[in-house]
C-alpha cells in the first residue's frame, strides 16, 4: 500500500472539516482512493435524503454507477443491507450470493464483478449511507484494507456531519439534498458534454472535475454553466 498516498488522503479528508467543500467531488474523492490503494476495481458511496431514501452520490466509474442504480431499484444488495443493519456486509465470492440477493448478485457479475464489500457510513448511531467496494475476481479481502477502507469511510461522514449542533439533522439533510440536485445537474452537463465532443460519459465527468479544479470553481456550478450556456468554458474538453 502507498503509505503516502494514505497519508495524503486523510488529509485531503480532514481539510474539508474546516473549509466549504464540493460535495459530489469530495466523494468521488473518496471512490477514486479506494480504487487506488485498496486494490479495489471500482467503488461507489450512496448517501441517504431527507426522506431515508438511498441514492447514488458518486462512483469511481460508470459501470458501477449503474450497477449501484440497479441495486437501489431493485430493492436488494449488500450496500442496502449494509445501511439498513450498520454493520459491513462481505462478500468474497458473489456466485454464491444468488439466493440471497437473486437480481443483484447476477447482475453484479455481468458487470464483471466477482466480490463486494459495502461499509457503513456511520457517525455513532447514526449511518448516513455505505461505501461500496467492487472487486473483479472473486477471493477474500486484504484484512488490512478493510480497516483502511472502514477509516476512510468514517472520516468522510465526520466531514458531512460536521456542524455538529441541535440542528445537526436538518443542516445534513439541507446539505444531502443540495448535492442530489448538484449530481442531476452534473448528469446532465455529462451528457451534454459527451454529445457534443463524442466522448464517453466517464471522459465528460474527468474533463468536467478537471475544469472545475483548474479554475478553482465548484463542480456544480461549472456543470450549470454549461448546461444553461451562460458562459463559453473555453477549453473544457480539450
Amino acid at each position: 500500500m502507498n503509505e503516502r498516498l494514505l497519508a495524503k488522503t486523510f488529509v485531503e479528508l480532514a481539510d474539508n472539516l474546516v473549509a466549504d467543500f464540493d460535495l459530489i467531488d469530495f466523494l468521488r474523492l473518496l471512490t477514486d482512493r479506494c480504487v487506488g490503494m485498496l486494490g479495489a476495481s471500482a467503488a461507489g458511496v450512496l448517501l441517504a435524503d431527507r426522506d431515508g431514501e438511498l441514492r447514488v452520490m458518486a462512483a469511481s466509474d460508470e459501470q458501477v454507477r449503474l450497477l449501484e442504480l440497479f441495486q437501489l431499484q431493485n430493492d436488494e444488495g449488500p450496500c442496502l443491507d449494509c445501511f439498513r443493519t450498520g454493520v459491513p456486509v462481505c462478500v468474497p465470492d458473489l456466485s454464491k450470493e444468488t439466493a440471497r440477493w437473486p437480481r443483484f448478485a447476477v447482475q453484479a457479475q455481468l458487470h464483471g464483478f466477482g466480490a463486494v464489500q459495502a461499509l457503513p457510513m456511520r457517525l455513532r448511531d447514526e449511518v448516513v449511507g455505505a461505501l461500496n467496494l467492487f472487486r473483479s475476481a472473486p477471493g477474500p479481502f486484504d484484512p488490512v484494507g478493510t480497516p483502511i477502507a472502514q477509516a476512510l469511510a468514517d472520516v468522510a461522514t465526520i466531514s458531512l456531519l460536521q456542524q455538529r449542533s441541535a440542528q445537526r439533522s436538518t443542516v445534513l439533510n439541507e446539505q444531502l439534498q443540495t448535492a442530489l440536485n448538484s449530481r442531476v445537474l452534473i448528469e446532465q452537463a455529462k451528457g451534454k458534454l459527451a454529445e457534443r465532443h463524442e466522448i464517453d460519459m466517464e471522459q465528460a465527468f474527468t474533463a468536467l472535475r478537471r475544469y472545475a479544479r483548474a479554475h478553482n470553481r465548484r463542480l456544480s456550478d461549472v456543470a450549470r454553466a454549461l448546461v444553461d450556456d451562460s458562459e463559453p468554458l473555453a477549453g473544457l474538453a480539450s
